[in-house]
């Protein structure tokens, strides 16, 4: 499919496509994502009678970028695609899915940039400060050293295996898989994941400011932290509430996590 372009309110340019007809899903990747990472779930849900948005968060594939960065931009962001299929027109509906720091992209959407969602859901947002495990300042300074003197590859690698804390077989599958070219050109936007977290703690105020409904979901066979991480959003939202789903780490396969993401969106 070919791209569509709209335009986020600091003039930077967002590339989105929409797959189906029905009610739109704008469809928010995590780090080191393009649009292309969310197409299968965006399919399941316009086989399901939604349709789904994937769009290019700033910095990456097909859209611009604008300095300096800012959570609330990335809000802005979402808000400018969910308006572009719809979203605040007369009788419609338009819904969201951020998957882990994707879904904080929602919640500043939400609570500052204005965004007319109607529900939200999340995957595995990581605010493990919450459950005691806050995000390694020193870590993520070396992060963004490496990112500053353009070591892309050592960057991913990094992130990887210090911050995600993937065992090294996992990473050494990584650098292996045809998505690690991608991912090397993206490798900057590790530093805005890292500043949309902050200290990885629950954002009381941005928090309280979702009233709308919201589904926080995790995966089964994710590490505890990620699971407690995802309950303790749940209780600190308005209207928040938790499932946890069968998969593997950090993830659900789109065929299983469609028609709950439907129900909960449609109920």
């Amino acid at each position: 499919m070919n791209a569509q372009f709209t335009t986020s309110s600091d003039g930077t340019e967002l590339a989105f496509e929409r797959l189906g007809d029905g009610p739109p899903v704008v469809v928010t990747g995590g780090a080191l994502s393009t649009r292309a990472a969310g197409v299968p779930f965006a399919r399941e849900l316009a086989g399901l009678g939604l349709s789904g948005v994937v769009y290019d968060r700033r910095g990456r594939g097909d859209s611009g970028d604008t300095e300096p960065y800012a959570p609330v931009r990335e809000g802005e962001d979402l808000a400018a695609v969910a308006a572009a299929v719809g979203a605040g027109g007369e009788g419609a509906e338009c819904f969201a899915f951020g998957m882990s720091s994707g879904g904080l992209v929602l919640l500043e959407a939400v609570a500052r940039a204005g965004a007319a969602l109607s529900r939200i859901v999340l995957f595995e947002p990581p605010f493990t400060g919450a459950v005691g495990q806050l995000q390694d300042p020193v870590r993520v300074a070396r992060l963004t050293e490496l990112v500053s003197e353009g070591e892309r590859a050592e960057a991913v690698t990094y992130f990887l295996s210090e911050i995600i804390g993937l065992p090294p077989q996992a990473v050494e599958g990584a650098r292996r898989s045809p998505a690690w070219e991608e991912m090397k050109k993206i490798a900057h936007t590790l530093c805005y994941d890292t500043t949309l977290l902050g200290d990885s703690t629950l954002p009381e105020e941005t928090l309280a400011a979702v009233r709308v409904p919201t589904l926080v979901l995790s995966s089964d066979a994710s590490t505890p932290v990620l699971r407690d991480a995802a309950r303790a959003t749940a209780e600190a939202l308005p209207n928040g509430e938790h499932r946890t789903l069968p998969g593997v780490f950090h993830q659900v396969p789109p065929e299983e996590l469609a028609p709950v993401v439907r129900d909960f969106l449609t109920s």
